[in-house]
């Protein structure tokens, strides 16, 4: 029997503000933008599943829109990414290394679609 070992939730509300203050990754739109928490998981990156009753900690958070943020919940995660030309873990990772730089962060939203 494999035993799975559940940690608790690593928040950062200081990372979710810095979130919330960057435009929409994928439309642009700076006036309405909410901290989205990427689901799925990714083993490269270290990052486990969380299913739709637990958020990833805060580290998997990108800047959507309200309308793109239901639409990511709205349809199957990996497709509404494939769809928008986005690699959500990628854009976290790029994002949480330059927390706090408003500048850099939104040069990275204004281009995840790019991939630049």
């Amino acid at each position: 029997m494999i035993l799975m070992i559940k940690h608790p939730r690593v928040k950062n509300e200081r990372h979710l503000r810095f979130i919330r203050g960057l435009p929409c990754c994928v439309c642009h739109d700076n006036t309405s933008t909410e901290a989205a928490h990427v689901r799925y998981g990714c083993m490269e990156s270290g990052k486990g599943y969380t299913g739709k009753a637990t958020k990833p900690d805060d580290k998997w958070a990108i800047p959507l829109c309200g309308r793109h943020h239901r639409d990511q919940h709205a349809m199957n995660e990996k497709v509404f990414w494939l769809t928008v030309g986005i690699d959500p873990i990628k854009l976290c990772e790029a994002l949480f290394a330059v927390s706090g730089d408003h500048e850099q962060g939104e040069r990275i939203a204004l281009n995840a679609h790019t991939g630049d």
